[in-house]
């Protein structure tokens, strides 16, 4: 009998104690991760330490290129030579694993699986199906997939939230959200500044023929209006695509806008010789300008971090009494704070040498 006692007493004491290290065990886990809540309203488990992301498509590629560069294990889509000297050639070792979801999905889904991501992040404008999109691409691949709205008005939170979730990155976060609020107090101050009879009227063109613009009200082209210049351009059915809407000299002639921005792969150099270009007056006073373009368009191509460039440059360049600033020391200090490069003053000036510098000479 007392043997049948002392049995139970062990028995007891090693269920206590193997019960205690379950409990442990579930308690570590748990401190192991993080329930965040992202902009869809859906609470993502996340592992509490973050250093490994993977980018859903094109804008989240950008952003997180500037947040965290050495944190990324794939890209959605190549990356240019050109891209990878401002952005960093470790980006040529990365795999390419599409844009994850939604109706033009060229996921990799082998790619992904195989750069073990501790999170997916997706970035950009809300849309009203990205709850469903994210659950159903976090069902597929098993990976944490969560959406972090990231259009110019909630930019800067997206950095700061950026900071809060990946580890030892919340200073870099948080200076590129201070330069996210400085250029939002920008055009918000010096926009309403601009009476409407001095408002200039500007052309967005895309494209070799310089005939695909992005009209009035296009993503593509907000910029135009946050500085306070009004869009030539006036369509009825606006597109939000890169290429924009394509539209006819008749048309051109009908807008004839008072400056003309050119993309660098387009016809900029020619249309000062060409008869059907010069009867306007952007090209009869010389008012044709290249957005320059490295690492990313800087209006658009897609619309996102870039246009921080684009609102100091183009600002600048179509209002300099009022944007009044250096634009190549401005362009020197955003390449070093968004990419972290080195920009030489040369290197600056021959990218704002079919704009700025030839408004100048």
């Amino acid at each position: 009998m007392k043997k049948t006692v002392v049995f139970a007493l062990i028995a007891a004491m090693l269920l206590a104690l193997f019960c205690g290290c379950g409990n442990k065990s579930s308690e570590a886990e748990k401190a192991a991760t993080i329930s965040f809540t992202d902009s869809t309203g859906r609470t993502v488990e996340l592992p509490s330490s973050v250093k490994r992301i993977a980018p859903s498509g094109a804008v989240a590629t950008m952003i997180l290129a500037a947040a965290a560069p050495d944190y990324m294990v794939c890209v959605a889509n190549e990356v240019t030579d050109m891209q990878k000297k401002y952005i960093g050639e470790s980006f040529s070792t990365l795999p390419i694993t599409g844009q994850l979801y939604g109706s033009k999905s060229t996921i990799n889904l082998e790619e992904l699986l195989n750069a073990k991501p501790d999170v997916i992040i997706d970035l950009g404008d809300y849309k009203k199906s990205a709850a469903d999109d994210l659950d159903a691409l976090q069902e597929q691949t098993g990976i944490p997939t969560i959406f972090i709205e990231a259009d110019l008005p909630h930019m800067a939170e997206a950095f700061r939230t950026l900071g809060k979730l990946l580890d030892g990155k919340q200073e870099r976060c948080d200076a590129i959200a201070s330069y996210v609020d400085e250029t939002t107090a920008l055009y918000t101050k010096n926009a309403p500044l601009i009476p409407e009879a001095e408002r200039v009227s500007v052309m967005y063109t895309t494209g070799a023929s310089g005939l695909d613009t992005n009209a009035k009200g296009s993503s593509q082209a907000q910029v135009i209006d946050l500085i306070g210049a009004e869009n030539a351009v006036v369509v009825e059915e606006v597109s939000n695509k890169g290429g924009g809407n394509t539209i006819n000299m008749e048309q051109l002639y009908i807008f004839d806008p008072d400056v003309i921005i050119f993309t660098d792969d387009s016809i900029c150099s020619e249309v000062g010789g060409d008869e059907a270009w010069q009867q306007l007056s952007a090209v009869q006073e010389g008012r044709c300008y290249e957005i320059p373009g490295a690492p990313y368009n800087w209006m658009s191509g897609p619309p996102s971090m870039n246009m921080l460039l684009g609102v100091r440059w183009l600002g600048n360049l179509l209002y300099p009494v009022v944007y009044d600033y250096d634009m190549v020391s401005e362009t020197q200090r955003a390449y070093k704070l968004l990419w972290n490069y080195e920009l030489t003053e040369d290197e600056a000036r021959e990218l704002l040498a079919e704009s700025t510098l030839k408004q100048a000479e």
